[in-house]
């Protein structure tokens, strides 16, 4: 069985690489996925047959347009907007669109790929997609995103709709941006509905989704630690990231009796051997979300910190770590730094942060280590609530989208379990959580025929 699912995973990906070259965080994605289904997929005939992952990895639809728009100084300005509505099998497309200058159709892909198991894993009827552009909002005006949000959304308001398409928020794309989008497509579409999700709370907004990834990413890790009869309490975390996703994962961390040490972003990271308590969160808060300024400012302020340009937390001795900034920004070495700092538990916030290489190190010792896919399922399990709740025109109060996330992170931690349990008793939440998304969406196409 082990050399035929091998034999699989390298016919399967020596295809995949031949019809999508130069699109290395595409094969990164789906290898990963592939070598965990393989045996799985090869003692099943009709999967086989029916080329239910080939199929997944292809998408159902990649729209690439241009973006023209208007500076402040009233030039013109070109970017490259995308679109990849990867499957539709389970329900509509849903995943996030994201400004930054790194998008690319491969990271689009890599995206689409993992938000459609991610999305399974919810149990909510959602597809999967993902949709971005080179943009980069960073240094621009009000004034200037405005235009570039209008423009991208007068090409891409004819490919989304409720029940088509609904787009959210990624790197890059906040309340801000996607005010500025939804305001452009109600205009052309002279309608009124749920098609975008992370909307502000009075035009129809959930509570809870600016918090729901970061939040989701620590109940998730509450389930793995309460395996071990352990808890945040008393325990040292370090976070990258300090965008929305590291800021909720660091607050309700705090919340659940942890002391949060770390965070960053693109320029170096800061460390805090006090800890990053609530009113000194609050500063990173405004810091980032209001003045757009960098982490480096925070270890001005506060005179127990450190700054360490340019490098990434994780040689800091922690026992939980939360990569919550971008792929692959954890490598092999640095996963040998967090065991040998005695760290036990290693939860994405993030899309695909940890380098295979990184991956292998925390399976060999045993980690509790749970993939982007099931631990930041937090964000559009809520997004899934919001478009839920736009269909009943209602709103949910905090405290029941919190019980319904909380729940949601809860049964995803039970699938994983049930789908990872490794012989020796050792739960693999890459194994569990690829195997229990492909399962709904390969039934789902299994009954839905060649289409």
């Amino acid at each position: 069985m082990e050399k035929l699912a091998k034999q699989y995973v390298d016919n399967f990906m020596t295809q995949l690489i031949a019809r999508n070259p130069n699109e290395p965080e595409f094969h990164q994605a789906v290898r990963e996925v592939a070598e965990s289904l393989a045996p799985y997929i090869v003692s099943d005939p009709v999967l086989q047959k029916m080329k239910i992952l080939e199929r997944i990895a292809e998408p159902e639809r990649v729209v690439i347009f241009r973006v023209p728009w208007l500076n402040d100084k009233g030039e013109i300005e070109i970017n490259r907007g995308y679109r990849v509505q990867m499957n539709s099998a389970i329900g509509p497309y849903k995943g996030g669109i994201r400004f930054h200058p790194s998008v690319n159709l491969s990271i689009l892909k890599f995206l689409a790929f993992e938000q459609t198991f991610k999305n399974s894993l919810t149990t909510l009827p959602m597809g999967g997609g993902k949709g971005g552009s080179d943009f980069n909002p960073k240094g621009k005006s009000d004034n200037e995103v405005m235009k570039f949000c209008q423009s991208f959304i007068t090409e891409l308001f004819r490919h989304i709709g409720q029940d088509t398409d609904v787009p959210a928020g990624d790197i890059g794309v906040g309340g801000r941006e996607i005010g500025f989008m939804f305001g452009q497509y109600k205009r052309l579409r002279d309608e009124f509905t749920g098609t975008f999700t992370g909307k502000g709370l009075d035009w129809g907004g959930s509570p809870l989704r600016p918090e729901a990834t970061g939040y989701g990413v620590c109940y998730f890790a509450q389930e793995m630690l309460a395996t071990r009869g352990e808890s945040f309490e008393g325990k040292t975390v370090a976070i990258s990231g300090s965008g929305n996703v590291a800021q909720y994962a660091a607050e309700k961390a705090t919340q659940l009796g942890a002391k949060v040490v770390t965070m960053s972003d693109s320029s170096g990271y800061i460390y805090d051997p006090d800890g990053i308590d609530a009113k000194k969160l609050e500063y990173v808060m405004t810091l980032k979300n209001v003045f757009r300024e960098r982490i480096k400012e925070y270890a001005e302020r506060y005179p127990s910190a450190q700054y360490f340009p340019g490098e990434r937390p994780w040689g800091v001795k922690c026992d939980i770590a939360m990569p919550c900034a971008t792929q692959n920004e954890l490598n092999g070495e640095n996963a040998k730094a967090l065991v040998a700092n005695g760290c036990i538990c290693v939860a994405e916030g993030a899309n695909m942060p940890s380098t295979p290489e990184a991956i292998a190190v925390f399976q060999s010792h045993k980690l509790l280590y749970s993939p982007g896919k099931a631990s930041n399922a937090g964000g559009v399990a809520t997004s899934g609530l919001e478009m839920s709740q736009n269909s009943w025109r209602l709103q949910w109060t905090r405290e029941e989208v919190d019980q319904k996330l909380h729940s949601i992170m809860k049964n995803i931690h039970e699938v994983c379990v049930q789908y990872g349990t490794e012989p020796d008793g050792y739960v693999n939440y890459v194994k569990g959580a690829n195997i229990g998304g492909f399962m709904k969406v390969a039934n789902a196409m299994l009954a839905q025929g060649c289409v």
